[in-house]
């Protein structure tokens, strides 16, 4: 009997994900990423920011502790799950 996961294929497509704008997956990484947390810095005249991926997590608390790990503040960041490409 076969089993098949999709933990490596979604932890790559995670890892992929980081920096990119949530508009610029392809339906293969959305598809496997449907239903994640992701984190995108708050939109402020002063920030200007990209509208870039910084964390994905299967819940808030895992995309808040991606954040802090890599040294950003947590309260600077937005937080939706990933839907499907309309």
């Amino acid at each position: 009997m076969v089993e098949f996961t999709d933990m490596p294929a979604t932890a790559s497509y995670a890892q992929r994900a980081i920096g990119r704008s949530p508009d610029r997956l392809n339906l293969d990484e959305r598809a496997a990423l449907l239903g994640k947390y992701i984190a995108l810095e708050i939109y402020t005249p002063d920030t200007l920011p990209l509208r870039r991926i910084e964390a994905i997590g299967d819940s808030l608390a895992e995309c808040v502790s991606m954040l802090r790990s890599r040294g950003l503040d947590p309260t600077q960041f937005e937080f939706s799950i990933l839907h499907a490409a309309t």
